[in-house]
């Protein structure tokens, strides 16, 4: 997927990263409408799930979606996703969460979606993203519906 954005410049989207717990479950469960909008963005772009797994549900409840899970270990989460998200082409990921583990994932992607749901969210993490949304459905519809996307960032 290919923005253009006034004042911004042009991304260029290939990846699509997003935290588990708290940014596409809440308590283990899926999210309304998260599956129907990860499939439709499947069809451009690749999605991929990286989490710790707090309540060991994500493998099950992900398993109809189109998208690859990463699960991580215990130690160093937030450099793991911040690594993840470096293998895959930084250029071209967005990176979507919520926690304190996510914060270096949204500010090394090319763009860092912070989520302020249910859970809450990490004040550095919201810091380090470049736009916060209240609904992951919401902020998935940015790539569905990019005058959003071009409303929020533009600068010209």
């Amino acid at each position: 997927m290919h923005f253009d954005i006034p004042g911004y410049g042009l991304l260029d989207v290939r990846h699509i990263v997003c935290d588990y717990n708290g940014t596409l479950a809440e308590d283990g469960t899926l999210l309304p409408g998260v599956k129907e909008i990860m499939d439709r963005l499947a069809e451009r772009v690749t999605i991929h799930v990286i989490t710790a797994d707090t309540h060991g549900s994500a493998h099950s409840e992900l398993a109809d979606c189109r998208c690859s899970l990463h699960i991580i270990g215990n130690e160093d989460q937030c450099e793991d996703k911040r690594n993840f998200v470096v293998s895959l082409g930084h250029t071209q990921t967005v990176a979507i969460g919520n926690g304190r583990n996510d914060e270096k994932m949204l500010a090394e992607a090319a763009l860092g979606i912070g989520l302020i749901q249910r859970e809450g969210a990490f004040r550095a993490t919201l810091m380090a993203a470049d736009i916060v949304c209240t609904s992951i459905v919401d902020a998935l519809e940015l790539f569905v519906k990019p005058d959003r996307l071009t409303a929020t960032l533009r600068n010209a």
